[in-house]
């Protein structure tokens, strides 16, 4: 079996190494012989700088890295000059963006034998590919990788200002590149998150926006075929080292890692989740644990979010975002932590989480965010109220359930009132592995809550400051029960009363 290329970005390095590779290269062939100038954005660790460096390679004419490959024999190979610059690994953080542009610029003329006279970005990188271009008489390739990350490296509250002014900078670094279509043979920019066009695009306007198309549907990411195909000897061992059938993991492995859809009929697994699996045979959150930025968690929560299951939208509204606005629903979506799930109308799209790996990690991010407790906290009281919730033995978990209410400061529950204690009860249930939908919709009105069990559907009313009979009479009042009739389980009504900082009082009724 060849070797998994788990964290490797350099083409150069994966291939002359015998490391795995899936063939993208067909999906390349139309990117290169189609336009010349393209933005992608894609989540963090799923491969965008794997094909950042492959286009670098192919523009500086190695052929014999692609040899085998679906476009080896398919285009005329030449030599550019390439300028590649990689966020991702820049120290801007110790001498100022505007500062490192500069240097690596003056660095990359001086490989060759060039020298930069400019002082501000936008003229150092005009005049920089005006040498290059005038040296070896030859169109230039710039490509981009991570644009925005000195932008969200800066994302939360103590530091917008300087996310403002790296904004500012990159927008005058990319001013001249509209006036330099007849140096450039190609350029290709990627990042995370797409900002409005008022701001950093406002010069880039003629850049092709691939991230939502059915033609880059498939570039990045792993389809289920290309896994079933590429990784079949690892497929068969880790089934077999976990006496399951091959059938079985791969639908496993479906629930887990696939689910992205960018627009195209083939939703795809993350690369890095299934690399990672591979290497460990164990289901577990991988990508999740690289990195998920405190500020994000912070502003879901603001923004009182926790049940994604009927968030709908349109794609102009995902498609941007300005960073003194920021907008929790168009963040996750771009950020990777939820993607298109149905086709409404038109741009109109129903959205929720990919998979299982997201949807368990941000769940238990927000109930912690939520409950203002560290995930050891959290973990130990929710194991104790499955056992208690598994036992039937409701006093119990209602107990543990006050016990997560006891480090929420008070203002919080004065100011969000019944939407708090609905947010951690219905994340707590998430949590437990068991079916959970808020705000269910019936002919009468809405339910506060529904969990389900393999043997038991309980109906859930809350009342802030009123009485548990109450919100008991409202469930059994408007028939909330009746949807659930068929369904061949035993239904329990729970009528609860919250009051300052927990829960008060609850009743239950079996449905007869």
């Amino acid at each position: 079996m060849k070797k998994l290329p788990i964290g490797i970005q350099s083409f150069k390095k994966l291939r002359e190494n015998d490391f795995l590779y899936v063939d993208k290269t067909e999906h390349i062939f139309e990117l290169v012989t189609k336009s010349q100038v393209y933005f992608l954005s894609r989540p963090r660790r799923f491969g965008k700088s794997l094909l950042v460096s492959t286009l670098k390679e192919l523009f500086s004419g190695n052929r014999y890295l692609f040899k085998d490959l679906w476009i080896e024999d398919k285009i005329e190979w030449k030599k550019y000059p390439v300028v590649h610059f990689e966020f991702a690994k820049a120290g801007y953080k110790q001498i100022g963006l505007d500062n490192y542009l500069l240097l690596a610029m003056k660095k990359v003329a001086s490989e060759h034998d060039l020298e930069i006279n400019s002082t501000t970005v936008g003229f150092a990188l005009e005049e920089l590919i005006r040498k290059l271009y005038k040296k070896y008489n030859q169109q230039v390739v710039l490509l981009i990788d991570e644009y925005d990350k000195p932008i969200i490296d800066f994302l939360g509250k103590d530091e917008i200002e300087i996310a403002i002014k790296n904004r500012e900078i990159m927008k005058e670094f990319y001013s001249p590149i509209k006036s330099l279509d007849n140096e450039l043979r190609f350029f290709f920019l990627t990042g995370v998150t797409r900002f409005s066009k008022v701001s950093i695009f406002s010069d880039l306007n003629h850049l092709l926006d691939i991230s939502l198309t059915p033609f880059s549907a498939t570039l990045l990411g792993y389809t289920e075929e290309e896994i079933l195909h590429y990784f079949n000897d690892y497929i068969k061992k880790v089934a077999k080292n976990k006496n399951i059938k091959e059938t079985e993991l791969i639908e496993m492995m479906r629930l887990w890692y696939n689910g992205y859809n960018f627009k195209g009929e083939i939703k795809v697994y993350n690369p890095f989740s299934v690399l990672s699996f591979f290497r460990h045979q164990e289901f577990n959150n991988y990508w999740f644990e690289t990195g998920t930025p405190t500020f994000l968690v912070k502003l879901v929560a603001e923004g009182g979010y926790y049940d994604f299951k009927n968030i709908k939208t349109n794609l102009p509204a995902l498609g941007n975002f300005d960073i003194t606005h920021l907008t929790p629903i168009a963040i996750l979506f771009q950020t990777g932590y939820l993607t298109l799930k149905e086709h409404i109308v038109a741009n109109a799209y129903r959205l929720d989480y990919p998979n299982k790996e997201v949807e368990n990690s941000m769940v238990q991010l927000l109930l912690d965010e939520y409950a203002r407790k560290d995930t050891d906290q959290t973990t130990n009281l929710l194991l104790q109220l499955k056992e208690n919730f598994e036992n039937n033995d409701l006093e119990s978990v209602f107990i543990d359930l006050n016990a997560l209410f006891s480090d929420i400061p008070y203002q919080i529950f004065d100011a969000k009132k019944e939407k708090y204690y609905h947010s951690i009860v219905f994340l707590t249930f998430k949590m437990l592995g068991y079916y959970a939908i808020s705000e269910v919709s019936t002919s009468r009105g809405r339910i506060d809550a529904v969990v389900e069990t393999e043997s038991t559907i309980y109906i859930l009313e809350f009342k802030v400051n009123n009485t548990a009979q109450n919100a008991l009479e409202q469930i059994k009042e408007k028939k909330y029960a009746d949807k659930y009739l068929n369904q061949n389980k035993k239904i329990t009504l729970i009528g609860i009363s919250f009051e300052g900082k927990g829960i008060k009082e609850y009743v239950t009724e079996e449905l007869k």
